[in-house]
């Protein structure tokens, strides 16, 4: 059986096995080095981890997929016992299938089926829960896609779409988490409107879980900057904390995130605060 998640708001390491990742990219290629960083993030509390060998930023270009399950599955096989479950972050049917085989209880689709439907099939095979994020395009045009005239509504009936086609393949609803995937295909603001509507698309969505993967992205860098000065990445940590806890007050089940510790420590605050668990 794999692990259990917890009845709240769960946090997800990101663990990225790619050369060219926005954000990290290269750190952990190496398997050795990937495994490590995922042992550490469940250490540092991460509920679950989210391992990825394709950048889908705006502007990568696809991986074959026999290279993204290169770089993947040694990792995947290294963490098997890391004691949380494992997400695949891929697009690609063949990737998820190899996926499954080898532990994975999770895919996180970027497409939301757009881009290899068969995954579907994948994710009901095996009974895994299945991610389906919102964007339009692909991660080299995406940014020329944002127009729209009822954001909300639009990106709602975009996902209902997408939980279609994961019907038809025969993934039950309770497997389904949606993604209103900030920064693709969405602007600033449009990312922020995006947040403050979290109760209405979760409405929409029936209840389903959201997930909310805001960490070190553009959107922050931006609500960062302060006299010109842009951030780096590594250095949009609070940033990202602040936007994490936003999301989980809004109805966000799942955040994924780089900044494990803080954020883990954060929610842990902000739960006691509330009265909902957490703290001592």
């Amino acid at each position: 059986m794999p692990p259990s998640l917890p009845p709240g708001p769960a946090v997800m390491g990101i663990v990225n096995v790619t050369p060219d990742s926005f954000s990290d990219g290269g750190r952990w290629l190496e398997p050795e080095a990937a495994v490590a960083h995922g042992r550490r993030l469940v250490a540092q509390g991460a509920d679950l981890l989210d391992l990825g060998a394709e950048s889908t930023r705006p502007g990568a270009s696809p991986v074959d997929p026999a290279e993204e399950r290169r770089r993947l599955l040694p990792v995947l096989a290294g963490l098997a016992d890391c004691g949380v479950p494992l997400s695949v972050d891929t697009r690609n049917s063949s990737t998820a299938r190899a996926a499954v085989e080898a532990g994975a209880t999770i895919l996180n689709d970027v497409s939301a089926l757009r881009h290899d439907p068969a995954l579907a099939r994948v994710a009901a095979e095996a009974g895994a829960r299945l991610v389906l994020m919102h964007s339009r395009g692909t991660p080299e045009d995406m940014d020329r896609r944002t127009a729209y005239e009822d954001l909300l509504g639009e990106v709602a009936a975009e996902l209902l779409e997408a939980r279609e086609r994961a019907r038809s393949a025969g993934v039950a609803d309770e497997a389904l988490v949606f993604d209103p995937g900030i920064g693709f295909a969405k602007t600033r603001d449009q990312d922020l409107a995006l947040l403050r509507a979290l109760p209405e698309l979760k409405r929409r969505l029936g209840g389903a879980r959201l997930l909310v993967g805001a960490s070190r992205k553009r959107l922050v860098a931006e609500l960062l900057a302060r006299g010109g000065r842009s951030r780096p990445a590594d250095e949009r940590a609070a940033g990202s904390v602040g936007v994490a806890l936003a999301a989980v007050a809004g109805g966000a089940d799942w955040v994924r995130v780089h900044d494990v510790a803080e954020t883990a420590d954060a929610l842990a605050c902000y739960q006691a605060v509330r009265g909902d668990g957490g703290g001592p």
